[in-house]
């Protein structure tokens, strides 16, 4: 999968919404809860605050220290912290046995650790001091060890929540783009079956009325479409091949008798050219006809199975004699025996083509070879030649198309493009490469 594709990012915009809908609800539930509990603790030191400010403008010190030790003696829903000190910071009344460091005087409400008389450990408590009248040091809070513990404990339990949070994010992000690609999954296989060949691929019907059954039914009104324009290029192509071969056979006939008539050498030599010239056509027409046939995909109900090594044999042994007429050599690199369903007509007129490119433009040796692979099968033809330069390749390949160095032949641009086709035909791909020296033409075929 590709991490910049559009269903990974999808995926991660799943799992990004549902992990921070999960952290924003359990961590913020945490300290709205948290906030909650210390302005209760606060409030209530507070109230006792304020009835101690009280009893001591009523009944000044000997009355507050007692009501200190009535409110620190009392059992309340929130431990009281109390603590009266002279002005020198004896201790007088309260369940603290000193100021505790640190706490300054008529400041907010501060959070500190302290340990109560009576008690063997510290504990966590608000607390505020503030400066009687009378010089004395008045200290109330409350204690908030029991919440502490209890929001830490909350805290472990939301990390844990959290850390399940992003494995059901993660799961349901995978589950919503695996939806996503099996809705497609047919779509895909459909335009993959129609790309090899199958034009009764269709994608099937559901009755969702979702986007991807509106995707399915475009697909299959555009196959429809397309299919009847295929069917429509077969019998062009057919009526073409038919009323264009019969007026140049009828022709080359006529010009098979007035070669046989003719007497004077210039006129003999015209009609020779114009022999020429027709076989030249008919070519062209043969060869044309061909590449528009194999890029519709017609063809493939002629699929054999061939024996590669033996058609390359084959393609050596007719082309032997020429070859050697030019005192250059031929040589097929192939296993014993390999075989696989191809076109053998179509096949052995792309391999015969890049034979004949070698032979007008190439030089030395030409190789023949099969190199089967675990997924791909090549098949190359290379010779020891001047090659095509990079930059030209994909000119050469195009229909029609000519490079500079042959433009004197009789080629018409249509060899390389035939190759290409029956290429495709066959699910395949054809790569020009640096046979060192010279141009390797490789096909490559999925097994």
């Amino acid at each position: 999968m590709i991490w910049r594709s559009t269903t990974v990012r999808f995926a991660a915009l799943v799992f990004l919404f549902q992990a921070l809908a999960a952290a924003i609800l359990l961590f913020g539930l945490g300290a709205v809860l948290r906030s909650q509990s210390n302005a209760d603790a606060v409030a209530v030191a507070e109230a006792v605050r304020d009835d101690l400010v009280e009893t001591y403008t009523d009944g000044g010190p000997a009355a507050l220290a007692k009501a200190v030790e009535m409110h620190a003696g009392r059992q309340r829903k929130r431990t009281v912290v109390l603590l009266l000190t002279d002005p020198d910071g004896k201790p007088l009344a309260g369940n603290l046995t000193a100021l505790p460091p640190g706490l300054a005087v008529d400041a907010p409400y501060t959070l500190i650790r302290s340990r109560r008389t009576g008690h063997s450990l510290p504990e966590a408590m608000f607390v505020h001091a503030m400066r009687l009248s009378g010089g004395e040091t008045l200290i109330t809070g409350t204690v908030v060890e029991g919440e502490r513990q209890f929001f830490a404990l909350l805290e472990r339990a939301s990390l844990i929540a959290l850390c399940l949070s992003l494995l059901f994010a993660a799961f349901a992000a995978f589950v919503s783009t695996r939806l996503i690609l099996n809705r497609l999954k047919a779509t895909v296989a459909t335009l993959h079956g129609v790309r090899e060949g199958d034009m009764s691929r269709r994608v099937p019907r559901d009755g969702t009325g979702d986007a991807f059954a509106l995707l399915g039914d475009e697909v299959n009104r555009t196959l429809d479409r397309v299919e009847t324009l295929n069917t429509e290029l077969k019998v062009a192509t057919d009526g073409l091949a038919h009323d264009l071969k019969s007026p140049l056979t009828r022709m080359r006939s006529a010009l098979d008798r007035a070669a046989s008539a003719v007497t004077d050498p210039s006129a003999q030599t015209a009609v020779d050219q114009a022999l020429a010239e027709s076989e030249r056509l008919m070519a062209m027409i043969e060869t044309a006809l061909s590449i528009t046939r194999a890029e519709a995909g017609l063809g493939r109900d002629s699929f054999a199975r061939t024996d590669l090594r033996d058609m390359l044999d084959t393609i050596a042994e007719i082309y032997a004699p020429l070859i050697e007429d030019q005192d250059r050599a031929i040589v097929v690199e192939a296993p014993v025996s390999f075989t696989m369903p191809v076109h053998r007509q179509l096949m052995d007129q792309a391999i015969g083509n890049l034979v004949d490119n070698a032979l007008k433009y190439g030089a030395g040796t030409i190789t023949l070879s099969l190199v089967p692979g675990p997924a791909r099968v090549t098949l190359a033809v290379a010779d020891e030649g001047p090659g095509i330069a990079p930059e030209q390749r994909a000119e050469a390949l195009r229909r029609f198309g000519r490079l500079d160095e042959a433009r004197r032949g009789w080629g018409a641009g249509l060899g390389l493009s035939l190759v290409q086709a029956v290429a495709h035909l066959h699910g395949g791909t054809v790569a020009l490469n640096d046979a060192g020296p010279g141009l390797a033409v490789a096909i490559e075929l999925p097994l």
